[in-house]
């Protein structure tokens, strides 16, 4: 059954139906019910986690906080598993889910709001006072620098004010994080602080290009590096002011090593996971497809043709990771549809295509497709491409077209899938 609601409108041609069945098999290999039950168990007083084994009977309390994009799903999954074996648990998501034991918030995203920053002081103060014998489970997922939000001193209205014009300033994953971090009490190592001693497990589903722990969801329970020092320079580089942000809003991260010798950090899900799958469809398809990378950064508007310059003719080239926008127009349209409108005239071999894991990339597209019909398409409706590219309006160039991919929210986030096919 396709993920893709729109599917039947969108294969008109014979290279189309051939990438959306690639993206399928994508988003098929990252849905929360696979993975879970590929990667999780329990067997008796033991719980593996891929790999690993916890041994649930050396703790006297068993906690599970959940944070990001998909994370509630994930969560209550655990929440089954665990069953009487679990002493409390909290878990924000912006997706509604309903639990028996856990307590359940709704928050927003991609800006933090006063139910996730309610959400997160709650968490502070119910779950503290923890010693060695007690275990605290954590499922992070994309989006979760939002979702788990509790400020260092900057207020709300400056907190989000900030992170809007750093979202729109065309600043990385990495930089944004980097701010973000140094304003906040449970980011950079903070969680890892406030828990401690306790054993720490946190099962990470990245949303980062290159899964730096340290950058999905502003790695909450792993030791930083970086400094105050350096979230200014970011904030100077993109033009945020001392009067939004002053020096007295930033803190330095905890830096002692044994805060942290009692974490244990898995990867359970990535932007790989959708990629080798997609090679694989691709394979079974009779086509050749290789992986780029999983990296991939870069300004949208310029992206796209590089990658198209970068694959051979008839391959299949295959990326992952998060591109930025530098917002000037009006308009609504996310990255992915950005990257795929700027790419627009293409040759008659050529196709591209680009989307967000999670089903979301703005309005109700999670992404869109190029090629030689778009721009038929195009020219027949009397659209100017680059005008909807200035006024950054490419969702309601690909509505107008037909060519926006629609699949409703997913239940997981790795990011990006780009695809570029010379078949």
């Amino acid at each position: 059954m396709s993920i893709i609601k729109n599917l039947p409108s969108l294969k008109t041609s014979d290279r189309r139906t051939v990438a959306l069945k690639i993206l399928n098999a994508g988003l098929e290999a990252i849905q929360p019910n696979k993975v879970l039950a590929e990667s999780l168990s329990v067997d008796g007083e033991t719980l593996f986690i891929k790999s690993k084994k916890i041994h649930l009977n050396k703790f006297e309390r068993v906690f599970l906080i959940g944070f990001g994009k998909g994370s509630g799903g994930i969560s209550l999954y655990l929440e089954k598993l665990l069953g009487e074996k679990l002493t409390q648990g909290f878990v924000i998501d912006t997706t509604p889910t309903k639990f028996k034991k856990v307590s359940f918030t709704l928050g927003t995203h991609p800006l933090p709001s006063k139910d996730n920053v309610d959400f997160t002081e709650r968490v502070l103060k119910e779950i503290k006072d923890l010693n060695s014998k007690d275990l605290v489970l954590i499922v992070v997922c994309g989006g979760g620098s939002a979702l788990f939000e509790a400020p260092y001193k900057l207020n709300l209205p400056k907190l989000t004010a900030t992170f809007s014009k750093l979202l729109n300033s065309g600043a990385n994953i990495t930089e944004m994080n980097i701010v973000r971090k140094h304003l906040s009490k449970v980011k950079g190592g903070g969680l890892a602080k406030h828990l401690y001693p306790a054993k720490i497990v946190n099962l990470i589903f990245s949303d980062v290009p290159g899964n730096d722990l340290s950058v999905i969801a502003s790695g909450p329970t792993v030791r930083d590096r970086s400094t105050s020092k350096k979230a200014l320079s970011i904030l100077n580089k993109y033009k945020i002011s001392a009067s939004l942000v002053p020096d007295s809003a930033l803190t330095e991260l905890p830096k002692d090593e044994k805060y942290f010798e009692n974490v244990l950090n898995i990867m359970i899900l990535s932007n790989m996971t959708a990629l080798t799958a997609m090679q694989e469809e691709a394979k079974n398809l009779g086509y050749k497809a290789a992986i780029f990378s999983d990296r991939i950064e870069g300004e949208a508007k310029k992206l796209g043709k590089k990658l198209i310059e970068q694959t051979p003719p008839g391959k299949i080239l295959l990326a992952g990771g998060e591109t930025t926008i530098k917002v000037t127009g009006k308009g609504n349209g996310g990255r992915n549809q950005t990257l795929v409108l700027a790419s627009l005239p293409l040759p008659d071999d050529t196709l591209i295509l680009s989307f967000d894991s999670d089903g979301v990339d703005y309005y109700k597209f999670g992404g869109a497709l190029g090629d030689k019909d778009t721009w038929e398409k195009s020219e027949k409706l009397k659209l100017d491409p680059q005008k909807f590219l200035d006024n950054d309006d490419s969702s309601a160039f690909f509505e107008k077209t037909g060519d926006g991919i629609f699949t409703e929210k997913l239940g997981s986030n790795v990011a990006d899938l780009i695809m570029i096919l010379k078949i």
